[in-house]
């Protein structure tokens, strides 16, 4: 592993593997050595905490004023006790759980612990189902499937109508601010009988469910994905096994990213509290008009993990390189920096990595990982030094990869203490995505950074689903199509739907990065032009080489499926709603760019 030179080599795992090659082809890789001891519930570590380091900051949220308001470890678990109880009077438990509907607060943060220490489930779903939608359909699905016994929304008024769509006798609605009528206050729940909660804690166990979540749901209803202690407390002992650093110190986080994606609900919320860390809540975006929050934070907090989708970081390298102030701020206790969501620009990558070293004298590390909503989510990750982004890494230890060959790719299945039990209520569903062996599918194709040593990691090589064929009968690996092309837009392109499904060339619609946003339009047509055309020269054959291409304006959207639990791009959902969009790219017109 290249070192990096503020750490000694104990900071990050050094992994070594047992490998079995099989008659049909597949390969399994197991790390040698068992995964820690760690403890049996979330609410375990929540009292380790409490009772070590009371007063340490657990959880802050800056208030309207610009100061930080923060809860202790110590407040936070009296907290969670008097929420408990108050929830467990109402009825709620096992069979009943809590349904949130609004974005992260401390208010969302203090009642999903309380939920953890009590074993009532709750689940967290997305707020455009309540706010965006207008029929409120999967909203409805989901209250149909789960039966909360309350839902929660952190104010009441622009959550009214979704109230509304989910009303039901027995049903209690909870808000925080501008309370709907008939609604329980949230600081009414701060009066509950802690004598409740202390006798539900003693009966948790590892199986016990902790939270729902829930699949995007591209193709029907979303599915409820079972998480449970175990699982996410097996993933966490496999995050500190992985990233040795968050052990030392406590760590330090400042993160935007919704709980009701699992990587930022339970990898990061979970790994900063499991190791007595401080989640300072972020109300920016990596949106033009947001992110001035976040650089406002930035320039005051001093993280130690830094995670952000490629966009978020393309924004903040724009700033880190103009602002030498800011750039000694957000390096200086920095252990990595990681990035999931998308492939990362190649030139992003590149600034990045030097941003880091103008300001440190050394390299700090840039990685990314894989997972799923059903792994927990964290399965693989990287921590060597890379020259290219898109490395993800070996599996974690205590987990077991199984490649099988399938269309010229390797597919990859887990098997392991992370991985969910399946999905609420469907069990046709939850038999599906395990194999005769119960390994998970993940429907992810994987290709070795080195064919010789599979300890160095893997590169996404997209869905299997995704993938298609042109009328040549050429099958087009739409995920290395896709990197490749975003590669050679030098940055003008951020991501890219790759066309070409029953026709005889490739095509793209693009999704341009702020850079190609802020040229003029005929100077960035003439530069898409140019690159599209070297890129086609530069291609192998037709199963690789984009003839064409369109500017793809309409913001992707979560609510249809056109991104994934991940954060990527479902490249067949895209294609499926932009159909139109894709039948003028082929019939030609001025807004086509041909190579």
């Amino acid at each position: 592993m290249d070192q990096l030179t503020s750490l000694d080599a104990t900071d990050f795992w050094a992994p070594q593997f047992d490998y079995e090659n099989r008659a049909d082809g597949s390969i399994v890789m197991r790390h040698r050595g068992e995964l820690t001891e760690y403890r049996a519930t979330l609410a375990d570590y929540f009292d380790h905490w409490a009772d070590t380091t009371p007063d340490q900051t657990w959880i802050a949220r800056r208030h309207e004023g610009g100061d930080w308001d923060r809860i202790s470890y110590g407040a936070g678990r009296a907290k969670a006790r008097a929420i408990g109880a108050s929830l467990l009077a109402m009825g709620l438990g096992p069979s009943r759980p809590l349904l949130v509907l609004s974005e992260n607060s401390l208010e969302h943060g203090l009642l999903g612990m309380a939920c953890a220490y009590v074993g009532i489930p709750y689940a967290p779903v997305s707020p455009a189902y309540s706010l965006v939608s207008t029929d409120h359909g999967k909203l409805r699905d989901i209250a149909g499937l789960l039966q909360p016994g309350a839902v929660f929304a952190d104010t009441g008024a622009p959550f009214a109508k979704a109230f509304d769509a989910i009303a039901q006798e027995g049903r209690v609605v909870i808000n925080h601010r501008d309370a709907v009528a008939g609604a329980v206050t949230f600081d009414s729940l701060l009066e509950g009988d802690v004598a409740l909660a202390d006798a539900a804690r003693a009966a948790l166990t590892p199986q016990t469910v902790v939270k729902y979540l829930f699949t995007s749901g591209s193709t029907g209803s979303p599915k409820a994905v079972i998480n449970t202690n175990l699982m996410i407390c097996a993933m966490q002992a496999m995050v500190r096994d992985c990233y040795r650093f968050l052990t030392k110190k406590p760590p330090v986080v400042l993160n935007w990213a919704p709980w009701n994606h699992t990587a930022a609900g339970n990898k990061v919320f979970y790994m900063v509290m499991t190791n007595g860390g401080t989640y300072y809540i972020d109300d920016g975006r990596p949106v033009p008009g947001k992110f001035d929050e976040t650089l406002r934070n930035l320039r005051e907090l001093s993280c130690s993990w830094y995670f952000n989708v490629p966009v978020g970081y393309e924004m903040l390298v724009d700033a880190l390189e103009s602002d030498p102030a800011l750039a000694a701020t957000f390096f200086k206790e920095l252990g990595m920096m990681f990035y999931a969501g998308a492939g990362m620009p190649q030139n992003i990558w590149d600034r990045l990595r030097a941003a880091g070293r103008k300001a440190t004298g050394h390299e700090v590390l840039l990685a990314t990982g894989l997972g799923a909503t059903e792994t927990a989510p964290f399965a693989l990750a990287c921590t060597q030094v890379q020259d290219k982004a898109g490395n993800v890494g070996p599996p974690s230890r205590g987990l077991s990869l199984k490649l099988v060959p399938n269309g010229g790719k390797l597919e990859a299945r887990l098997k392991g203490p992370t991985i969910t039990p399946g999905y609420f209520g469907d069990p046709a569903k939850t038999a599906e995505v395990f194999d005769e062996e119960g390994y998970y599918c993940m429907g992810d194709a994987l290709r070795p950074a080195d064919p010789d040593d599979f300890s160095k990691g893997f590169f996404f090589d997209g869905r299997i689903a995704e993938n298609f064929k042109l009328t040549t009968g050429t099958w087009v690996a739409v995920g290395a199509v896709r990197a490749s092309l975003v590669d050679a837009m030098d940055g003008l392109v951020r991501d890219a739907v790759i066309t070409g499904e029953n026709e005889g060339e490739l095509g793209a619609l693009l999704i341009l990065s702020d850079r190609g946003q802020a040229m003029p339009a005929d100077a960035l047509r003439a530069a898409l032009q140019e690159k599209l055309t070297a890129a086609a020269r530069a291609a192998t054959g037709s199963a690789s080489r984009v003839r064409r291409a369109m500017i793809l304006t309409d913001v992707p959207s979560f609510d249809r499926g056109e991104i994934t639990e991940k954060g990527s791009l479902n490249q067949r959902a895209l294609r499926t709603n932009k159909a139109d969009l894709i039948a003028t790219l082929y019939a030609g017109g001025p807004e086509v760019i041909i190579s």
